[in-house]
């Protein structure tokens, strides 16, 4: 696959970023998309290695060796058409995807991976631009109709598989717009949500139907979760009773909080009600009332989350921001075969790290200090054991000015509202329990209620989140119509 030679004449290059100091004054995207020639180069890299690892670590199994060639040889429209037989949509995890391909590429044991993450979306881009992205038609009409239940990755991908295999589909999001936490979430320079737009289009033409601001619930149901503007209310039994299947996507919505001393205290937030504020501020709705300009931020996680949180600080103008992390700082190398093809255990750093934040690792918050409001908090070095148990260590307790704490430390399980609504069987994390296999595949203990996406797996990845909704709507339409 590719250049004979590609492999050896070519260097990996990275899609080139703005400036910090210019990006950091806004909110738009900031990463460029390839042009012609340079996504050609890069796509001729790929060897023809004869197993490709990169195809069997990536969720959705994207043959990236055949996608690869067609854009070598400039065949956009091929590459396009092949990555889209198992990739609903590359233009999201051609950009905020980890590319755990990447690391599961031969190459990487030599030299630097092929760059798969940003041919990816160079691809998107090309197809959407020269009209390649076009209005699937199912051949058959099942007259079998489906309610999707949230708006986020999986369960879009389920709507437009089902929609695609001839059945009618109808997504219900409680919130003003559809898409989830990729459009309430994921920070703007990320993620453009007018590329949520550009392909909700697309599915409404297929015959996609959305319903916003309706919950899914009661009227009391509304403080569940991190965030409903619903105003419409929908029972579990009238989904039931109207609908031949239910598909439930609910994301993992309830955040794990830091239950120490002056926790009670103003100006302790969670992530995503900082996040959230600010992706309607920059859609022209109310103003971020969390205002961060010309203080001390203090984010506490270690994930992509907390680097939004970063991002998103220094972009409101915070005089500085820490960030807290309690695992170990990891090497930033590792041997090339340690791991392999498995996304590698180093030190990554992301560019909103790259834009100004320091960094503590192995750090615990033990207390939180202030009058009325947050003005500090307490920490402590701490050591990781057996079976993950981290032990303080003595002699490294420690205090730090904080003005505002952002909580970025994940997410337990989907809201208990919508589990309790349909009177659902969880897993030992809270998690609406569903099989991934067999004859009931995403099949929840309540009859014709399936279940996908992170409410049944767990905080997880967007294209976990993908192949989850596909492989749910296959489970769904065989379950209907076979």
């Amino acid at each position: 696959m590719g250049f004979e030679r590609g492999f050896i004449e070519f260097a990996r290059v990275e899609p080139e970023h703005q400036d910090v100091a210019v990006r950091i004054r806004h909110f738009d995207e900031f990463i460029k998309t390839y042009d012609d020639k340079t996504a050609i180069n890069q796509a001729g890299r790929c060897m023809d290695c004869g197993i490709p690892f990169c195809t069997r670590v990536c969720p959705l199994h994207n043959v990236m060796p055949e996608i690869n060639q067609a854009v070598c040889e400039g065949n956009f429209e091929k590459a396009y058409k092949i990555v889209s037989m198992s990739n609903n949509f590359p233009e999201i995890t051609g950009r905020i995807c980890p590319a755990l391909c990447e690391d599961g590429c031969t190459l990487s044991l030599t030299d630097k991976s092929v760059s798969i993450k940003a041919i990816e979306r160079k691809i998107s881009e090309y197809a959407f631009s020269h009209g390649l992205v076009g209005v699937f038609k199912p051949e058959r009409d099942t007259n079998k109709h489906v309610a999707i239940v949230g708006s986020g990755p999986a369960a879009l991908a389920c709507a437009q598989e089902l929609t695609r295999l001839g059945n009618h589909v109808t997504v219900y999001e409680k919130n003003s717009k559809i898409g989830g936490l990729l459009r309430f979430g994921i920070p703007d320079f990320k993620f453009s949500k007018s590329l949520i737009d550009r392909r909700l289009s697309q599915m409404e033409q297929e015959g996609v139907k959305f319903v916003v601001n309706t919950l899914i619930g009661k009227k009391d149901d509304l403080g569940d979760g991190v965030f409903c503007e619903a105003s419409n209310f929908v029972s579990g039994k009238e989904l039931i009773d109207s609908y031949d299947a239910i598909v439930l996507c609910p994301g993992s919505e309830q955040p794990r909080d830091l239950k120490i001393p002056g926790r009670e205290l103003k100006g302790i937030y969670f992530a995503l009600d900082f996040l959230i504020a600010q992706n309607k501020e920059n859609d022209g709705q109310t103003n971020n009332p969390i205002d961060v300009k010309g203080k001390k931020v203090v984010v506490i996680g270690g994930g992509e989350t907390a680097s939004d949180c970063i991002g998103t600080a220094i972009r409101k103008g915070a005089s500085s921001v820490t960030q807290l992390d309690y695992h170990d700082e990891l090497p930033e190398h590792v041997d090339a075969q340690v791991g392999f093809p498995y996304y590698k255990k180093i030190k990554r750093t992301s560019t909103s790290q790259q834009e100004g934040c320091t960094r503590i690792f192995s750090t615990n918050t033990t207390a939180f200090e202030g009058k009325g409001k947050v003005s500090s908090i307490r920490t402590v070095k701490v050591k990781w054991g057996p079976n993950r148990k981290i032990t303080p260590i003595d002699g490294t307790q420690g205090q730090m000015d904080a003005d505002i704490v952002l909580i970025a430390m994940g997410y337990a399980h989907p809201s208990l509202s919508l589990i309790n609504e349909f009177e659902l069987k969880t897993d030992a994390r809270g998690n609406i329990a569903a099989p991934t296999d067999g004859e009931c595949a995403y099949r929840t203990s309540c009859d014709k209620v399936f279940a996908a996406g992170d409410g049944r797996k767990g905080q997880s990845l967007v294209v976990y989140a993908i192949a989850e909704g596909r492989n749910c709507a296959h489970a769904v339409d065989k379950y209907l119509n076979h």
